[in-house]
């Protein structure tokens, strides 16, 4: 076990955990909403700080980020845990298993074993993601300093209920995240969630006055939170934020707890995406629905299309260091000389 980050001793052994939104008192020999993080004797320790569970090499539009390095792989990486109880998630015997069993698994991985592997796999970035990265933060952090050492960039696929203080640590470290806004629902996130709507909006805002990409997504859920009047309560929250953040509204899939629903209809994600336009967002995409359109990137100056993609494969790249070559735009994002 590896001593957490963030947290401040209480009376009685008990300790409070700062690393996100929940601020969870622990008494001894218990852990966190998260159930990767325990108080053991009154100190706080991190269960999966070397207990890498899950690692691919992906594509970075698969965040999804469409805006950070486009057409680069991404090395990813996750432990088991999370610190919300989505009844729709997709990655559940990651995300749920330690709080549902107890049971914690994956392989010991060092930081510099991360990078080293990200490197040879010649990967542009590491992603923390799968799962929510803010549980597995010693690791996560170690893991991103040593990154930058090695010329790699880091980002976050977060759920967005980071406290103040563990944006604070992020800042410099982390260049990029996607954000699940969920709903612009408090009970949507009260009962199927576990969490607080007003506590995401202002990470949101936390993670983008600190620097970092930032790109939304919104797994969009039929009869859940898929009315237009949300929608766009949604798209002009993100447009108020930052007119250039991307806002990837995607297909749901039954999944988890949530079977009873159907899969989302491609007209819906179309509609909102048209929703997003209209409240000035200049970059929407759709997700989940590969080849129907909504994919590209296209440019706010002149309507060329920059990047035409199916999925996660880039077909046609028509910009140099994130520069229109047809009329000079400067693109939202981060590039390299090649995009």
């Amino acid at each position: 076990m590896q001593e957490a980050v963030l947290y401040e001793k209480m009376e009685n052994d008990a300790v409070v955990c700062r690393l996100c939104r929940h601020n969870c008192v622990i008494e001894p020999g218990k852990t966190g909403i998260c159930a990767v993080r325990r108080n053991k004797g009154g100190t706080l320790y991190s269960l999966v700080y070397d207990r890498v569970a899950a690692t691919a090499v992906d594509p970075i539009e698969k965040k999804p980020l469409f805006h950070f390095y486009p057409g680069s792989q991404a090395y990813s990486i996750a432990t088991m845990g999370c610190n919300f109880s989505c009844r729709h998630c997709q990655n559940c015997t990651l995300s749920k298993t330690p709080a549902d069993t107890g049971l914690i698994e994956g392989q010991e991985v060092t930081p510099e074993e991360i990078v080293q592997k990200a490197v040879t796999g010649g990967c542009r970035s590491i992603s923390y993601t799968y799962t929510e990265p803010t549980v597995f933060a010693e690791l996560a952090l170690e893991t991103a300093a040593l990154a930058h050492d090695a010329g790699l960039a880091n980002s976050f696929v977060t759920n967005g209920y980071q406290s103040t203080r563990m944006v604070g640590e992020m800042r410099g470290l982390i260049d990029a995240a996607n954000v699940d806004l969920k709903s612009f629902s408090r009970d949507f996130y009260k009962k199927v969630c576990g969490a607080v709507l007003e506590k995401v909006l202002a990470t949101i805002v936390l993670l983008h006055e600190a620097g970092l990409w930032l790109e939304i997504t919104t797994l969009v859920i039929p009869t859940m939170n898929d009315s237009e009047a949300e929608l766009r309560e949604i798209a002009r929250f993100i447009a108020g934020v930052n007119p250039n953040i991307p806002w990837h509204v995607s297909r749901f899939h039954p999944s988890y707890k949530m079977f009873d629903l159907p899969p989302t209809p491609s007209g819906i994600l179309f509609r909102a995406r048209q929703i997003g336009l209209e409240a000035g967002l200049r970059y929407v995409y759709t997700g989940n629905i590969p080849g129907k359109g909504g994919e590209d990137t296209v440019c706010h100056g002149c309507g060329t299309t920059l990047i035409r993609r199916t999925g996660y494969r880039l077909h046609s790249v028509k910009l140099k260091n994130g520069i229109c070559t047809e009329c000079g735009a400067a693109m939202a994002g981060r590039f390299d000389s090649n995009s």
